[in-house]
């Protein structure tokens, strides 16, 4: 189990790098606009990834 929550977080770090490596301004312009955001809107808003992000795991998990 810690294995695989690992490798998780290892591929968290594979993809925002190749989202860093890919389009830099691109990611700047997206910092730069959730800066400008409230808090509030900022937590609703990763509260919502972190929903998807479950409810995906849980489906693939189940799925395979």
């Amino acid at each position: 189990m810690y294995g695989e929550l690992l490798s998780a977080i290892c591929l968290v770090a594979v993809l925002e790098g190749l989202f860093l490596f890919v389009a830099p301004r691109g990611w700047k312009r997206a910092a730069e606009q959730l800066h400008a955001l409230p808090d509030r809107q900022l937590r609703w808003i990763g509260a919502t990834f972190v929903g998807i992000g479950l409810i995906a795991l849980w489906w693939t998990r189940r799925a395979f």
